[in-house]
């Protein structure tokens, strides 16, 4: 068996250096085409040090930081050679590759960008908090009640674009002498503003249900993943309901560590095509596709794990089921809206299209959404977070200016 698995591990070594080394072919040839930089052009950075696999951490961004664009100039810094390609594909603002630190220098020196925005907290985010003279602002990739919220982190940055009230209160109660009044800017969720697509399937009198888990985690305390626990029976139960339709959207990363987790994955994935086979205008979708939006604000009612979906979700103020863990080391945190969450836990996702179906005409519940929805985001009127996104760039902006010209005083 050792020698079996040290076989698979060289073999897996062996493919990924190989695809590393065809990414930086294929990336030279497409940087050779782009047009250089102006020094000094530069205004914003997004640094973004994870592989493809993290994407959807920085995709979250897309719509806002192409209208910051308008009035300020935005670049996202890369590190790794596959998510540049994938960035040069997709992405809405101008891209720059930093592979070594030695690139990365040469970008701070030739842009001297005045704002640096970090959508989480890879170890390499310091590579870039090593250089003074800009604001390092952590503006995260969701919101949640995950442990990943009050990390100590928080500190290492200038500044943090949160959320909302319940932000600032989970930060306020973890962090010791930390100045939120001066550190911690409340945005509400400018994705909200920009959700994306149009649903793949027609609108009939299907009730349709979103169920969007996390993964399985790195660690007991955040094994927070329902696919193998919940999962196929959630999804042998609205596949055979004709009164429902299944839009099923797993974290990318499900199944990663664990192997149990992602057979349970390929086999909500295989059913939900034998359901669609068996009768094609059911349209039940399998979404794995970079566009989040429409799934969110289009669902009937959405089944979550504790991930930030839960928030993204509360921010439509539509009906929300959330599974709860089955592993008795994950770490629940009761005291914000998952003390008043729709729980399910694993042994009732047998009666899950009851369950749906009394969630989606429960008002007292709705009513009750909107509270929290008011507590995490504040104003959710369209067009209000991307109004206050701006303005906290304009005030990191404007503090940069005081402080630049009070250095110069000296």
């Amino acid at each position: 068996m050792p020698i079996t698995n040290d076989v698979r591990t060289a073999f897996r070594l062996a493919r990924r250096l190989l695809r590393s080394r065809s990414q930086r072919r294929q990336l030279t040839r497409r940087l050779s085409a782009e047009q250089p930089l102006v020094p000094g052009s530069i205004e914003i950075a997004v640094y973004f040090a994870d592989g493809p696999v993290n994407m959807y951490q920085v995709r979250q961004w897309y719509a806002p930081l192409a209208e910051l664009s308008r009035t300020h100039p935005v670049a996202i810094v890369s590190r790794s050679p596959g998510t540049m390609l994938t960035l040069l594909d997709e992405a809405p603002v101008r891209s720059v590759y930093a592979r070594q630190v030695v690139d990365l220098e040469q970008f701070v020196d030739e842009q001297a960008p005045k704002v640096v925005l970090y959508v989480n907290q890879n170890a390499r985010n310091f590579q870039m908090m090593r250089y003074g003279r800009m604001w390092h602002v952590f503006v995260n990739h969701g919101e949640s009640d995950k442990m990943y919220m009050t990390t100590n982190q928080f500190k290492a940055y200038d500044y943090a674009l949160i959320a909302g009230d319940a932000a600032r209160d989970r930060l306020d109660e973890a962090l010791w002498d930390y100045d939120l009044d001066r550190r911690a800017i409340a945005i509400g969720r400018p994705q909200a503003d920009h959700f994306a697509g149009e649903p793949p399937y027609p609108h009939d009198d299907r009730t349709v249900v979103l169920y969007a888990p996390t993964w399985e985690g790195d660690r007991a305390a955040a094994a927070y993943g329902s696919i193998a626990s919940h999962g196929t029976t959630i999804a042998e139960r609205v596949l055979a309901s004709p009164r429902h339709r299944l839009v099923y959207r797993p974290h990318p990363r499900s199944g990663v560590r664990d192997a149990e987790y992602k057979a349970a994955h390929e086999r909500i994935v295989a059913a939900i095509a034998a359901a669609n086979t068996a009768d094609p205008s059911a349209h039940h979708v399998f979404d794995d596709g970079a566009e989040l939006g429409w799934q969110l604000a289009d669902a009937d009612v959405a089944i979550t794990d504790i991930s930030a979906m839960i928030y993204d979700r509360l921010a439509v103020g539509k009906p929300l089921i959330v599974t709860r863990p089955v592993a008795p080391e994950a770490d629940v945190d009761e005291r914000g809206y998952l003390a008043a969450a729709n729980w399910l836990l694993a042994p009732d996702a047998d009666d899950v299209v009851a369950r749906v179906d009394a969630a989606a005409h429960d008002a007292e519940e709705l009513a009750q959404l909107q509270h929290w929805v008011t507590r995490y985001f504040g104003d959710t009127t369209p067009g209000t977070a991307t109004a206050r996104f701006h303005d906290a760039i304009e005030r990191l902006l404007a503090r940069w200016h005081e402080v630049a010209r009070e250095r110069q005083g000296r």
